[in-house]
């Protein structure tokens, strides 16, 4: 992985993992990576890191159905504050997003944005 690639991709995990939205796997998934940076196992964890970032990672259409859900309600807030996470996402969605843009899934878009660079 070239140097300003890795910069950038360590410098992102980190936002990740400061993220309140950030889930449990997605920042231990981030650590093992950041601790094998380096070392002989880069390359099998940077193909782990991928594919815990592909999963993790919420589309737009995701994020609205939850916010309208019941569980969405619970996990939101509330009805109300539910309601607004999913106009939310309907109104990013409107100006072209793919996935949710929460601190989190905001990292992880970052960083899939280099994949190629990570595999090299």
């Amino acid at each position: 992985m070239k140097k300003e690639v890795m910069d950038y991709v360590v410098k992102k995990t980190h936002e990740l993992m400061e993220a309140a939205s950030c889930s449990k796997e997605a920042k231990e998934a981030a650590q093992v990576w950041l601790d094998a940076v380096g070392t002989e196992k880069e390359a099998e964890e940077t193909k782990k890191y991928i594919e815990e970032l592909e999963a993790d990672i919420m589309p737009v259409d995701n994020l609205i159905a939850f916010a309208e859900s019941e569980m969405g309600a619970k996990v939101f807030g509330g009805i109300d504050a539910a309601k607004g996470v999913a106009e939310h996402g309907k109104a990013i969605k409107a100006a072209g997003a793919k996935y949710c843009d929460c601190p989190a899934c905001a990292a992880v878009e970052a960083i899939l944005e280099k994949k190629d660079g990570m595999l090299e």
